[in-house]
């Protein structure tokens, strides 16, 4: 009985019409007889098995008589109808804001001046990546296939503009507070921008006391030269030049100036950073093309990956190349230092930006107070085997009077170092403009009538819709060359961004970046670092501390890319924070690209607050908590 049962169920299996049409198909393939039997019921039966002979005969002839549908044309895109199809209301504003700063697009620097205006209005070209296969040159893994009706749009900020500008959540402008920025009108002038400006002797007096007072001067005898700048003004009754250490003025910007014959400076002026400039390249080792591979075409000496006006390049870019080309269509003086090859200059150099509030009346009538903006500009160039000590100092020269409107001040500073083979560079960048932040906003006010509270004042203070940006473009262009740099921001302006990049482009070349910054009240920093190795053991060393109170907020990214050429490269990075109160934030982002195999690296970031034990372990020992706060803030 048991074996009927079986037999039962194996034909119904091999016999079922369903079965048959779900295991042998009769289309596309053809089926093959088999001949199975059962004993119970003592007859022969066909079963039709699909063996994969294709197609029967009559099939065939039908499917060879059927047309075949002729392939789809696709239509071509008109790709600058979408051009600004992705827009939104606040980009607008953002593009208005930095047009309204642009102006008349008038220059002072020359042709340096007519190059920088192109960049910024001529559109990049709306065109795809291709898409190679692996093992090709030119091949990438950022490359993607779109459907070939798919418009092509611009990377975010170049919707308008041949730069990049600003947006709330471009990658570069992430935690900064954009907002705010494009909010204060920074489209006025100081008056008599483009000219010297001229001290009596008792102005003098008084100014050189308030700069040593702010620790902002170094006397004749202390220096190699110093240059002064007043509301972006140069006073030559407060510098000492040099033939080394001069003022650059429209005159020496003219059509027939020598210092536009000179190819090498013209194209220092006209770098821009974030790759948009590819003039300065490191030599692949002769006699070997391991380094012409697909990784070599990854990214250029200027910190990009791919095309620099492509999204994955702007991602990863600082965001500076706009304000540093507004930089050279604006700036009205330039600061100049040029060491000879083989000169040891024994003495520091000292370049001061200070801030007056004497600025036009007209700028302070009505409700709405236009801001003023300023751009001053250095380049410093170190010859081979030389020695320099450069002093950057950003300081407010006379206080805003209280019966005065005060003016929001926009600061937007381009600082281009070079450093040639065998040369030592010492810079020091010292931002503390502003004034003094309002302590204990984050604390909950519990004041009686007529008091005011932390916040209230806060929002009040004039430095508060100030803006300060520095960009410092280092290059180490020969071999053995050395750049040791020291940043330190603790001023009052209520957002402040420092951007400094450097590429080390030969073999040996040194870099060394050390920072601090001091943020409390509201205000909003920003910090962003990029090192470059490209040439052959090259070292870098980076250590960022940053101190923050009240309700300030502050953004770190250090960013180490490390290219195949670069064998041998060791870099350390080093973030330390603390945070003085409940209510600060920090964003802290350090990152390695590493493309080569033989490198050491490393890097890290550390967020804390004070010690609770610390502080008790000072106080127990008669010391009050403000001090004890200040002593732990100081170690």
């Amino acid at each position: 009985m048991k074996f009927l049962i079986q037999s039962n169920v194996l034909s119904l299996l091999l016999l079922g019409g369903s079965t048959v049409n779900a295991f042998s198909p009769h289309c596309g393939r053809r089926a093959a007889p088999f001949i199975g039997a059962s004993k119970h019921q003592g007859r022969a039966f066909p079963l039709h098995v699909s063996i994969g002979l294709g197609p029967d005969a009559d099939e065939a002839a039908v499917e060879e008589k059927s047309p075949k549908s002729p392939p789809a044309v696709v239509p071509e895109v008109d790709h600058e109808l979408f051009r600004t199809s992705r827009l939104t209301k606040f980009d607008e504003k953002c593009d208005d804001w930095f047009d309204s700063i642009l102006g008349d697009g008038n220059g002072s620097m020359g042709t340096i001046s007519e190059e920088a205006l192109k960049r910024l209005n001529q559109l990049p070209a709306l065109k795809r990546q291709p898409v190679l296969e692996y093992g090709q040159d030119e091949w990438t893994p950022y490359a993607s296939n779109p459907l070939p009706t798919s418009p092509i749009l611009p990377a975010y900020g170049l919707e308008q503009h041949g730069l990049p500008i600003p947006r709330r959540n471009a990658e570069a402008w992430r935690n900064f507070d954009v907002a705010g920025m494009i909010g204060t009108d920074y489209s006025g002038n100081f008056p008599e921008a483009g000219t010297d400006i001229a001290l009596d002797e008792s102005t003098v007096k008084e100014y050189t006391e308030t700069l040593k007072s702010n620790g902002a001067w170094i006397d004749d005898a202390d220096c190699a030269g110093r240059l002064v700048y007043i509301n972006g003004r140069f006073a030559p009754a407060l510098s000492k030049g040099s033939s080394s250490v001069r003022n650059l003025s429209p005159k020496d910007f003219e059509a027939d100036s020598e210092l536009l014959k000179r190819e090498e400076i013209v194209n220092y002026f006209n770098h821009l950073p974030d790759g948009f400039t590819d003039r300065l390249k490191a030599d692949v080792p002769s006699g070997s093309d391991e380094f012409l591979t697909s990784y070599g075409k990854l990214s250029c000496p200027d910190h990009n990956v791919g095309d620099a006006t492509g999204q994955f390049a702007v991602n990863t870019q600082q965001g500076t190349a706009c304000f540093a080309a507004l930089n050279s269509l604006k700036a009205s003086a330039v600061a100049f230092v040029e060491i000879e090859d083989n000169v040891n200059m024994d003495k520091p150099v000292l370049l001061v930006n200070a801030i007056s509030s004497d600025v036009d009346s007209e700028l302070a009538e009505g409700d709405d107070v236009t801001g003023v903006s300023y751009n001053p500009r250095s380049l410093i160039v170190v010859g081979e085997n030389s020695n320099l000590s450069l002093v950057q100092s950003c300081v407010d020269l006379k206080a805003v009077d209280k019966s005065e409107k005060p003016v929001p001040i926009f600061h937007n500073g381009y600082t281009q170092i070079y450093v040639k083979g065998g040369a030592n560079m010492t810079h020091a960048y010292l931002e503390e403009s502003g004034g003094m932040v309002t302590s204990g906003v984050e604390n909950r006010f519990e004041g009686g009538e007529g008091l005011v509270s932390p916040r209230d004042v806060e929002s009040q203070r004039s430095a508060l819709r100030n803006t300060h940006f520095e960009t410092l473009d280092v290059h180490v262009t020969g071999d053995d060359g050395k750049y040791v740099g020291t940043y330190m921001t603790f001023g009052g302006n209520g957002r402040s961004r420092l951007g400094v990049s450097a590429s080390l482009l030969r073999p040996g070349a040194h870099a060394s970046l050390n920072g601090f910054s001091l943020s409390g009240g509201a205000q909003r920093t920003d910090l962003r670092t990029t090192i470059h190795h490209i040439g052959q053991a090259t070292t870098s060393k980076q250590s960022q501390k940053t101190m923050i109170g009240g309700r300030a907020t502050t953004s770190f990214r250090g960013r180490i890319r490390v290219e195949q050429s670069a064998q041998q490269t060791e870099s350390q990075q080093l973030a330390r924070t603390i945070l003085l109160s409940e209510r600060a934030r920090l964003w802290a982002i350090p990152s390695l690209e590493i493309i080569a195999d033989d490198v050491t690296c490393t890097h890290g970031a550390t967020v804390s607050d004070l010690s609770d034990e610390e502080q008790f372990y000072l106080r127990a020992r008669g010391i009050d908590p403000v001090t004890a706060r200040n002593i732990l803030m100081y170690g």
